[in-house]
Formats: structure tokens, C-alpha cells, sequence
């Protein structure tokens, strides 16, 4: 059994990849998925933000505006570290409960999916880490088109992260996303052969 930590930078492709593992039939585990849970109303994570940020995050059924909060702490790096350190507590403890859960069945690779792996330090609960990768300009030209983003806008997200080179360096595994989806899902299905995992 082999636990492998997926990461990448933000419009690097990492959630395509994600995507891929899961049609093939890998069980994933998805680091955005649980934080939106432990930010759902009456969680410990969530009261600790309203209290933090105040209530003009929320919307009108008392849910998070993710949105207006992602407007807040991206143009602010101690906001940005802030709000990370209320929730990364309750998105590990929830990630290790799912990770030993799918341990006890008979899977030969679980994919633990997680944007930050490298700053939160999570390359310590994975066996090995891959990253997607982009050039900086594709993944600016992504990103804008994406979230209909001024350049501006983009920029500050990309700089919020890690640079993606030195992700790439410390990765065991890297998937280039320059190119078209075909290519990037060759890359995977090489690399599960490799490992005798497809």
C-alpha cells in the first residue's frame, strides 16, 4: 500500500490529476473538500473564523461566503497565515481519520490531495509526494481564465503559495501539465505501471 501526497500550485492542473486517480478507481482523499466541512456552521473551525474575520464573511443562511473570505486573506498574508492556522488543526485531524480508515481496507495506493502539502508540512503522513506541474506564465494564463481574474489578482493568489520550481525540487514525482490532458494522463498511467499499481 502505497499513500502518495498530490500536490501542485493553484490552475497547475493538480485537480485534474486528482480526477484521473479517482476514475481509475483510487480511493482520494481531498484536502479542499474536508476544509469546506470543518467550515460548515456549528464546526469548531468555523466558529473560530466568524469569531476572527467577524460576520461580514457570511452569507445569508450563515454559511461562509468563500469568495468574500478568499478576497480578505489574499490580500493579506498575515490574514492569509491567520486563517490557516484556525483551520489546519481540524483539516489534519480529519485527514489522518479518513487516511487510517481507508488503511484498513485493501487498497494498493490511496492519494491524499492536498493544495498546501509542502507549507503545512503534511509530506510527513504520505510514503511519497507528486507534484503537477506548470510553467509560471501557463499557470497565470490558467488562472485568470479560470476565476476570471485580473492579472493583478492572479499574481497575488500564485504568491500566496510556494513557488511551484521549488515544489517541483523537492518532489519524488513530477507531472508536467505544459502540455494537453492526453499527455499529462500518460504521464500518470506510466508512472502507475512503473510502480505496479494500475
Amino acid at each position: 500500500m502505497l499513500i502518495l501526497g498530490l500536490t501542485g500550485g493553484i490552475a497547475s492542473g493538480k485537480s485534474t490529476v486528482s480526477r484521473y486517480f479517482s476514475e481509475q478507481g483510487f480511493p482520494v482523499i481531498d484536502a479542499d473538500i474536508i476544509a469546506r466541512k470543518v467550515l460548515e456552521p456549528g464546526e469548531p473551525a468555523y466558529l473560530k473564523v466568524i469569531e476572527h474575520f467577524g460576520e461580514e464573511i457570511l452569507d445569508a443562511d450563515k454559511s461562509i461566503n468563500r469568495k468574500r473570505l478568499g478576497d480578505i486573506v489574499f490580500n493579506d498574508q498575515d490574514k492569509l497565515k491567520r486563517l490557516n492556522e484556525l483551520v489546519e488543526k481540524e483539516i489534519y485531524k480529519e485527514l489522518i481519520r479518513k487516511k487510517k480508515e481507508l488503511m484498513q481496507k485493501d487498497h494498493s495506493l490511496i492519494v491524499v490531495d492536498i493544495p498546501l502539502l509542502y507549507e503545512a508540512g503534511y509530506e510527513k503522513v504520505v510514503d511519497k509526494v507528486m507534484v503537477v506541474y506548470t510553467d509560471s506564465s501557463t499557470q497565470l494564463e490558467r488562472l485568470k481564465k479560470r476565476d476570471e481574474l485580473k492579472e493583478a489578482d492572479a499574481l497575488k493568489r500564485i504568491r500566496s503559495q510556494q513557488p511551484l520550481n521549488e515544489k517541483k525540487e523537492k518532489a519524488d514525482i513530477v507531472i508536467d501539465n505544459n502540455s494537453t490532458l492526453e499527455q499529462t494522463k500518460k504521464q500518470v498511467d506510466q508512472w502507475l505501471e512503473k510502480n505496479r499499481l494500475s
